[in-house]
């Protein structure tokens, strides 16, 4: 597993100069593997680097990734998730984050799940920064409103907002939509929301984590990257 300790070493390299020039603490940013259509020994020699926990955009594949690694790897949620697949989330208790939650209903039925489960569980906010009629996330104007009524719900709680650039060669193409999350989270940070807190960004891949950084980003996605080509089957 050469190759990806050795690529695991680029993106930290990366990192680190992105957030020296940026005059930020290299403790603020999270480097998340996404480990989606990827082995169990790719992700084994990434653990073996000391990541814990690492995103899944599919349920049933990170339940079935759950069932092979030890209590210790911890999983985030990054993919569209459908309101049938809540419940199998909520019995999780290695499920640490849901980043996708876009819309008031998904919420809900977290909030129920979550609630039968007798634990909190914790969700980000996808926001469409982009304005991409192809992309899931809720609309900026739409978002602080949402979040105020999800801020009400006992058994889920807002710990930030994520987003999906638009792919470029041009990482500085999409800095506006990171600029925009970022201002979004003031916004609702200023707004004081019990229960609310805007800790974390989600925003930023390999092509673009630079500029991620430097707009505030806190969970950086990296997938293929580190792992290599994708392995569908």
């Amino acid at each position: 597993m050469d190759d990806i300790n050795s690529r695991l070493l680029k993106i930290e390299e990366r990192i680190k100069v992105a957030a020296k020039k940026s005059g930020r603490d290299l403790s603020e940013i999270k480097l998340l593997p996404i480990s989606k259509y990827h082995s169990l020994d790719k992700m084994q020699a990434v653990l073996d680097k000391g990541y814990l926990e690492f995103g899944e955009s599919r349920v049933q594949e990170l339940m079935e990734k759950n069932e092979e690694f030890s209590a210790e790897v911890e999983w985030h949620m990054i993919g569209h998730l459908q309101r049938n697949k809540v419940k199998y989330l909520a019995r999780m208790p290695r499920c640490k984050l849901i980043h996708s939650v876009d819309s008031l209903r998904l919420a809900k039925e977290i909030n129920k799940r979550a609630r039968q489960e007798e634990r909190i569980m914790n969700i980000l906010i996808q926001v469409n920064t982009a304005q991409d009629d192809n992309k899931f996330g809720i609309y900026t104007k739409e978002a602080i409103e949402m979040v105020k009524k999800i801020g009400s719900f006992e058994n889920v709680k807002i710990k930030g907002l994520m987003t999906i650039a638009p792919y470029s060669d041009d990482p500085e193409e999409v800095r506006p939509a990171f600029r925009k999350l970022r201002g979004l989270s003031e916004k609702i940070e200023a707004e004081k929301i019990e229960g609310v807190e805007m800790k974390e960004l989600s925003m930023g891949m390999s092509n673009d984590l630079e500029v991620a950084i430097e707009e505030g980003a806190t969970i950086l996605r990296v997938g293929s990257a580190i792992f290599g080509e994708r392995e569908y089957n």
